[in-house]
């Protein structure tokens, strides 16, 4: 069962589908000068183009733009062969009287997906989300040796203890979208004393594992797959945002400032992805090969489950009306991918044997804990962590 993404942070762990779902023809897997942006909703058609002023020069960045609550850009570095270092957002409340929240984003994502559910957390906790290795400001070294140098999830988790041990934390509440699971459960297994819970945003049993299509034939329609950008929608910032947002099933500021910290901007106001097409390849694989041991887990767990219901949370393109072969195409596509949903989760709680999960209905992979920001907050406030 091979999907495309349903909105536009490119290849998050498996597009809209669970259990090793497939990745499909997706935006912004080329990251050369002259392909277009892969464009994420919430972006502002208007606004100049982010220049992230104090990001990347080694400094910290209090940004008083996040109501009460500051956050501070860093760069934290976390290898010196090859020296690499990440992009590390760090809100901290005047009085914390909660556990530090750590976030990571999906395939393709970065840092600044949490900037809704991070300063809403920062109320009472510190959180901190990180941008790993190849993605958004964070460096991107090439694979050399082998095809996914560097993007092991065993060098995945040594950076994430190199920033808790850069920012003095010793034990944190992890969070991971998607692909990231497979970072939350390796370094659970390893650290257990570091770890004081795991939030599984949406994020697969087991990525080698195919998805089971129950029998059924998947429907085969070229209306279902998610259009490939062309030149002209990568000429400007606009018309990349433009593109994205035909294509997106929600518009959010969010992914505005996920988006603005996935591209270059060059002189001619062109744009393209800033992680490499080598690197994308790397993560996709390791992702995808890597099997989790959950029996390693010993801390408290939430698993979050985002469940598509209708053509728009998995086919947001798709123009209305549809004519019936592909709205029935689209139906059972939407079917399948919800029923291994269900099974996908109903593996990960069992395998966590935990009782703490949020099932969220009519929900869309990418954006769903932004979209249904205020559910997925009481349920992470909800858990004791322990």
């Amino acid at each position: 069962m091979a999907l495309t993404s349903a909105a536009g942070l490119a290849a998050c762990g498996g597009g809209g589908g669970r259990g090793g779902v497939g990745i499909g023809p997706g935006i912004g897997t080329d990251a050369s000068p002259a392909a277009p942006a892969a464009a994420g909703p919430g972006a502002n058609p208007d606004a100049p183009p982010n220049t992230n002023p104090g990001v990347g020069d080694g400094s910290p960045r209090n940004d008083s733009g996040e109501g009460k609550v500051s956050v501070i850009d860093r760069r934290i570095k976390v290898s010196s062969s090859p020296e690499v270092s990440l992009q590390v957002r760090d809100w901290q409340p005047p009085r914390s009287t909660g556990p530090v929240f750590v976030f990571l984003p999906g395939l393709g994502a970065n840092a600044r997906s949490f900037d809704g559910l991070a300063p809403a957390l920062a109320a009472k906790s510190r959180v901190i989300a990180i941008s790993r290795r190849g993605y958004g400001l964070s460096d991107k070294p090439l694979p050399v040796k082998t095809a996914t140098q560097y993007y092991e999830v065993d060098t995945l988790v040594a950076d994430l203890k190199a920033v808790l041990d850069a920012l003095g934390v010793r034990r944190a509440v992890l969070g991971g979208h998607s692909i990231a699971g497979n970072e939350l459960t390796r370094f659970a297994g390893l650290y257990p004393e570091r770890t004081q819970g795991l939030i599984y945003l949406d994020t697969t049993f087991d990525y080698t594992v195919g998805a089971d299509s129950g029998g059924e034939d998947v429907p085969t329609n070229s209306l279902l797959e998610e259009p490939k950008p062309k030149p002209e929608n990568g000429r400007s910032l606009q018309a990349a945002i433009a593109f994205s947002r035909r294509n997106s099933k929600n518009w959010w500021p969010v992914l505005e400032a996920n988006l603005r910290d996935s591209l270059d901007i060059h002189a001619d106001g062109s744009v393209s992805l800033n992680t490499p097409s080598e690197v994308n390849d790397a993560m996709e694989t390791t992702a995808h090969s890597f099997s989790p041991d959950y029996k390693a887990v010993r801390a408290p767990s939430l698993v979050v489950t985002a469940l598509p219901a209708d053509t728009r949370d998995m086919f947001p393109w798709l123009e209305l009306p549809l004519d019936a072969k592909t709205q029935k195409d689209a139906s059972d596509y939407v079917r399948m991918i919800r029923s291994a949903a269900i099974t996908n989760s109903n593996q990960l709680v069992a395998a966590l044997n935990t009782p703490n999960r949020l099932t969220l209905d009519n929900s869309n992979h990418t954006d769903f804990f932004m979209e249904r920001e205020a559910d997925v907050l009481r349920a992470i406030q909800f858990m004791t962590w322990a």
